[in-house]
């Protein structure tokens, strides 16, 4: 159930962006500090959720978001992680690459 290269290409329409997040780690693709606090936002919520503080919130809304976007961002890596483990749970193997 996870995202392939070519499902994020189409998504963001950045093909250096696609292949350095495919490469890995994330920590090397070419993301603004916006984006970094947010993908290192949801790396915690995801793997380490009981470790979330109110200073996780403050360390997004000093890179530069809003409470809306906070929020709103929470929700859908909340709906994948949730996907996922049910996918995970009940033997889904994921799509094969197109």
């Amino acid at each position: 159930m996870r995202a392939h290269a070519h499902d994020l290409r189409v998504e963001v329409g950045e093909a250096e962006l696609a292949d350095a997040l495919e490469a890995g780690p994330w920590q090397d693709a070419p993301l603004t500090p916006a984006e970094r606090a947010f993908v290192a936002y949801a790396e915690k919520l995801t793997a380490r959720p009981a470790a979330m503080s109110a200073a996780d919130l403050d360390l997004l809304r000093e890179a530069g978001w809003d409470d809306r976007a906070i929020h709103d961002g929470c929700q859908v890596i909340a709906y994948f992680n949730y996907i996922n483990r049910i996918a995970d749970g009940l033997g889904v193997d994921p799509e094969p690459a197109s």
